[in-house]
């Protein structure tokens, strides 16, 4: 689940390789990432894309790697290992 993604990251991060790349996917979750947490109406969508827009933040701020959000289909997020 979306959920977890916080520590799939930190668990892979100490898996790959430096250099290495990490993919997520849904990063975008129908485009409830760029709205309000208030104004998406839809019980499914909402506390699944707070939880992506939490990971995110936390992919924006991670120091040990750089990333990208991908608009392909529902968002893919490409991270690169720095450290």
């Amino acid at each position: 689940m979306k959920n977890d993604y916080l520590k799939f990251h930190e668990l892979t991060v100490k898996l790959v390789k430096i250099g290495g790349t990490i993919a997520y996917d849904n990063t975008l979750w129908y485009g409830s990432v760029a709205q309000p947490g208030d104004e998406v109406k839809d019980e499914f969508l909402q506390p699944v894309g707070n939880a992506v827009v939490e990971f995110n933040s936390f992919i924006a701020a991670d120091p040990r790697i750089e990333s990208s959000i991908v608009s392909v289909g529902d968002g893919v997020t490409l991270c690169r290992r720095l450290y």
